[in-house]
């Protein structure tokens, strides 16, 4: 798994999780910004693995959402050493024990990194999220084309895998089209520039849950509710309400969640391109708010 970090060794942990198709590069306006207000917080960035710069599955196989989870976890447990470890290189060892963080997450980032920490709740002190779903879909819910078209046999393959669907057009999920062009587009192209290499955006949008009793994820996914409805530390959600496909998900978060901060903006999907300097205030005061000790 290939992760970027900013900020002291020592600074307090902030994990933040993208989703799909993009990678670390996504978080790199939040990140400068964060820095700008805090400089006391240590941001990890980790590449899904599939993406980034992370390892690639040939196959779609491999991409589940327990799968997606514990590789998550087993990452976290060596990124983040808690009090009394020596270094970051002994994870195996003895003198390792992980350590807190808040988690900050967008997309398939929120159902994965919830999924790493049901296993480790004592160690989640603080939650930052946005534009994502964290549990199963309603049952009156409807698959959108984006996610039909990934469960069609053969032209799937050809969409996703031969022509890089949906890297391309990225720009369309956003209020403001402008914000993924010219040299940012390419940059969320790059790591997938290999046609071996894109079996994770057609992975991750076929588990997508078609159907709530049938799906491999539900039983997952029920799980990342749970967490979301239970834990006892702060949240913040900000939201890009111009988002075609989860824009309205924050009313029924919201309800789950009333003591939650909720900041809704005119931001698209990739709201980290749009409104980092929201992300970056929901971030720096759910760190502040967090019980580290």
């Amino acid at each position: 798994m290939h992760v970027l970090e900013w900020g002291p060794p020592d600074g307090k942990p902030v994990v933040l999780v993208h989703g799909n198709p993009t990678w670390s590069f996504l978080w790199r306006k939040v990140v400068a910004a964060v820095l700008a207000r805090d400089r006391g917080l240590r941001l990890v960035a980790p590449d899904l693995i599939g993406l980034g710069r992370s390892t690639k599955p040939a196959t779609t196989r491999e991409h589940t959402l327990e799968h997606h989870g514990a590789w998550l976890g087993t990452a976290l447990d060596a990124l983040v050493p808690g009090p009394g470890s020596r270094s970051n290189l002994q994870a195996r060892s003895l003198h390792f024990r992980p350590g807190p963080l808040v988690m900050a997450a967008q997309d398939w980032g929120g159902p994965i990194g919830l999924l790493a920490m049901a296993s480790r709740t004592e160690r989640l002190r603080g939650l930052v999220l946005g534009n994502t779903a964290v549990g199963p879909p309603a049952a009156s819910f409807k698959p959108t084309l984006f996610h039909r078209l990934s469960n069609i046999p053969i032209a799937s393959d050809l969409l996703f895998r031969g022509l890089g669907f949906p890297l391309g057009v990225l720009h369309l999920s956003q209020g403001d089209r402008k914000s993924i062009r010219g040299d940012v587009a390419r940059a969320y192209r790059w790591p997938l520039r290999d046609r071996k290499d894109r079996a994770a955006p057609l992975a991750l949008a076929r588990m997508v849950p078609d159907s709530h009793d049938r799906h491999p994820s539900v039983p997952a996914l029920e799980r990342t509710a749970q967490l979301f409805a239970t834990i006892d530390v702060p949240i913040a959600m900000v939201w890009g309400m111009r988002d075609p496909i989860l824009g309205r998900v924050i009313n029924h978060l919201a309800r789950v969640r009333p003591d939650a901060t909720v900041t809704r903006t005119e931001a698209g999907h990739f709201l980290q391109e749009e409104v980092p300097d929201q992300l970056a205030d929901a971030i720096v005061e759910i760190a502040a708010r967090a019980a580290w000790s």
